[in-house]
């Protein structure tokens, strides 16, 4: 099936995202924690957008999220005052412009269909200032039906990522939520 944008606007509409944990992630809240406040971050497949509202909150200023879901975009419009509309970025990633410092992965890789996995990491290359980063989380297993959400195991994403970006570290998660723990690698890596 073509996930297309309707597809994932139909999805917010009808609140039919199981995988949103109404919250951030612990292992991503300790991301956010390390970083300075003027890091400019791009958050891709943001859905709700939990880390961008929470980065918000804790005063960032170059937070910007992106979703092909026009629907996801009302929850963070609802819940946090004053985000700048020009951050909100309705559309498709793999056509997005700009440059960031770092790029904040949840759920969108694991969304997104193996097939593409190459051209995410070009994207997110593209989009990264010199000296940029991905971090975040990628499930560390498969799934035994199909996607989304894709899985993958940790020697197959560093095959994939070891070309592009330099592995700064890639570990299981230790304070993953509940139903994740023990399937999920806590990554990051730097743009080559």
């Amino acid at each position: 099936m073509e996930r297309t944008a309707e597809y994932w606007n139909s999805r917010y509409q009808e609140n039919n995202i199981p995988w949103d944990i109404c919250q951030v992630s612990p292992a991503i809240k300790k991301i956010i924690e390390g970083l300075d406040k003027n890091t400019s971050v791009l958050v891709p497949g943001a859905g709700h957008a939990h880390e961008a509202i929470y980065m918000h909150r804790a005063g960032f200023k170059n937070v910007f999220v992106c979703d092909w879901a026009e629907a996801s975009f009302r929850y963070i419009r609802e819940k946090t005052e004053g985000f700048p509309e020009s951050h909100l970025l309705c559309g498709d990633f793999f056509l997005l412009e700009g440059a960031y410092d770092l790029i904040l992965e949840q759920t969108f890789f694991c969304a997104i269909d193996p097939s593409k996995r190459t051209d995410y990491l070009l994207t997110a290359k593209r989009l990264l200032k010199d000296g940029g980063m991905v971090a975040g989380l990628l499930f560390a297993s498969h799934f035994p039906k199909q996607g989304p959400p894709f899985g993958g195991t940790k020697e197959e994403y560093l095959d994939l990522f070891k070309p592009h970006f330099d592995i700064l570290s890639m570990e299981l998660a230790q304070n993953s939520i509940s139903p994740r723990l023990g399937n999920e690698l806590l990554f990051k890596m730097k743009k080559k």
